[in-house]
């Protein structure tokens, strides 16, 4: 995997993805499309456990288990990316960045690959710190 041309879904955009939803602009889905015929479009494990979280409180409904519908996405060759000690301790050091730890940790690993970042999410496009991203919704 080359960092250079790895792109890391933001959760909401893995599912998105995943169902096609047309919140996810033509860019994006030509970036994520691209990846993944090269073995690099990638998602955090955090996102799994997000995913986890919002199916169990009822927030999220996807078309089967979750312990399935991971195993589909690594089928079709979407790489999960761990989280390492030094990921986990520079979450908490992205200074002015909001307080979400699992945004924390996706960021976080999006800087140590140096990778881009796909999120629609508002806070994460809007934050001045350093990281590669690109608009979602575009």
């Amino acid at each position: 995997m080359g960092s250079e041309s790895l792109i890391l879904l933001d959760t909401h955009c893995l599912i998105w993805m995943d169902q096609a939803d047309p919140r996810m602009g033509r860019s994006a889905r030509g970036l994520a499309d691209a990846a993944i015929e090269v073995g690099e479009l990638a998602v955090s494990v955090i996102s799994f456990w997000e995913v986890a979280l919002l199916l169990t409180r009822g927030r999220l409904r996807i078309r089967e288990p979750a312990t399935r519908w991971r195993h589909e996405l690594l089928e079709r060759g979407v790489v999960e990316l761990p989280l390492g000690g030094g990921t986990c301790i520079a979450a908490p050091q992205l200074g002015d960045f909001p307080a979400d730890p699992a945004d924390r940790f996706i960021v976080a690993t999006t800087q140590a690959l140096g990778a881009t970042l796909v999120t629609a999410d508002q806070r994460i496009l809007a934050w001045a710190g350093p990281l590669e991203r690109h608009d979602a919704r575009l």
